[in-house]
């Protein structure tokens, strides 16, 4: 059933299906101005047996059709339909494009080391299965009356997002954990890891750069902190994946204190400072750059309440005090200059 909606959704998206002697086989294409985009479909059907290989193959073999019509650029994107993800990934996990859709629960996965968009498809697949899951009523949920069916789905829901952003939320639980630990300790974590130039320049304490980017003042400048982060930093994992995330955040926190550092000895004003908001400016910075890249919503917010949102948050920051508006400044222009050279690097990342 899944399958035949998807095939009138893709002929309203301007798509063509080339006739298939496999029907659990089929590709639908539509000619671009220079390049042609494909969609392979494989109904991966009880019984179905396809090597990585076969797979390889047939890729090859509707490049390979394409270029008899004289288009030279063919760009392929699989999409696998199956509900044993695991034997879906052992089929095309090494292939960065291929997704995966999830007949049972309508949801699209894409995996870290695949695309992240393919021009413009991730959100109309998204809203398609969203659409489809709720026509059949959340059936899940009410199937039989049964809570173990909805605990079921609420469990899915949780493992996927640990999936696609468990190193975010790693990051977020870690700060709650280490603030905790202050709060029976005193100033012992403090002293030894708040960000002071002079305690870099004099004592040679560089771990400061990155210590002080667990560490927060009090409860408010703890949860502001932590739920900006929680809700952009989920999107631009999700984005770009894991490992870039990773870097992305820790490069835009140390460059924000580095920053910091610059302004002190400039300023000659030397201040403590605490806090992981610089790594946050960089992640907010990244969201920014990636919306005007992909000339589309990010979360289905903007680029004009991106801006905006940002522009608040530098202007709350200049009319208050005791705020380390040098690591805001530092960690946003780094994390837009990273998703810019992310996106230019990774050719995979331009889908969109």
């Amino acid at each position: 059933m899944i399958y035949e909606q998807l095939e009138r959704l893709l002929t309203e998206q301007g798509f063509s299906k080339v006739p298939s002697n496999l029907p659990e086989f089929s590709f639908f294409f539509r000619n671009e101005n220079t390049y042609v985009n494909v969609l392979h479909i494989i109904e991966y059907k009880q019984g179905l047996y396809i090597t990585e290989e076969q797979y390889a193959h047939i890729k090859e073999t509707i490049r390979g059709f394409f270029r008899t019509k004289e288009a030279k650029d063919v760009h392929i994107l699989s999409l696998l339909i199956c509900p044993d993800m695991e034997k879906a990934k052992q089929l095309c996990g090494s292939d960065p494009l291929c997704w995966l859709i999830d007949p049972v629960w309508k949801r699209l996965l894409i995996y870290e080391n695949q695309a992240a968009d393919f021009y413009g498809m991730k959100s109309v697949l998204e809203n398609f299965l969203s659409e489809m899951a709720a026509h059949e009523g959340n059936e899940q949920e009410t199937f039989a009356g049964s809570d173990g069916n909805r605990y079921d789905k609420n469990r899915n829901k949780v493992k996927e997002l640990i999936r696609s952003s468990g190193v975010n939320i790693t990051i977020v639980i870690f700060n709650v954990i280490l603030f905790i630990i202050c709060t029976f300790t005193g100033e012992l974590l403090y002293n030894i890891g708040a960000f002071s130039v002079m305690d870099l320049v004099e004592n040679g304490e560089w771990h400061r750069i990155f210590t002080s980017m667990f560490l927060h003042a009090d409860i408010e400048h703890l949860i502001s902190n932590m739920l900006v982060l929680y809700y952009i930093g989920n999107v631009i994992e999700k984005q770009i994946g894991h490992v870039p995330y990773v870097l992305l955040y820790f490069l835009c926190g140390i460059t924000g204190n580095i920053f910091s550092a610059g302004y002190e000895l400039l300023s000659g004003q030397y201040i403590g400072s605490v806090g992981a908001s610089g790594a946050i400016f960089g992640v907010e910075g990244a969201l920014l750059m990636l919306a005007l890249v992909h000339k589309e919503k990010i979360a289905d917010v903007t680029t004009g309440r991106i801006v905006l949102s940002i522009a608040f948050s530098l202007y709350s920051g200049f009319t208050s005090y005791f705020v380390n508006n040098a690591a805001h400044i530092g960690g946003l222009l780094t994390g837009f200059v990273l998703a810019g050279i992310y996106w230019l690097l990774l050719p995979d990342s331009r889908k969109g």
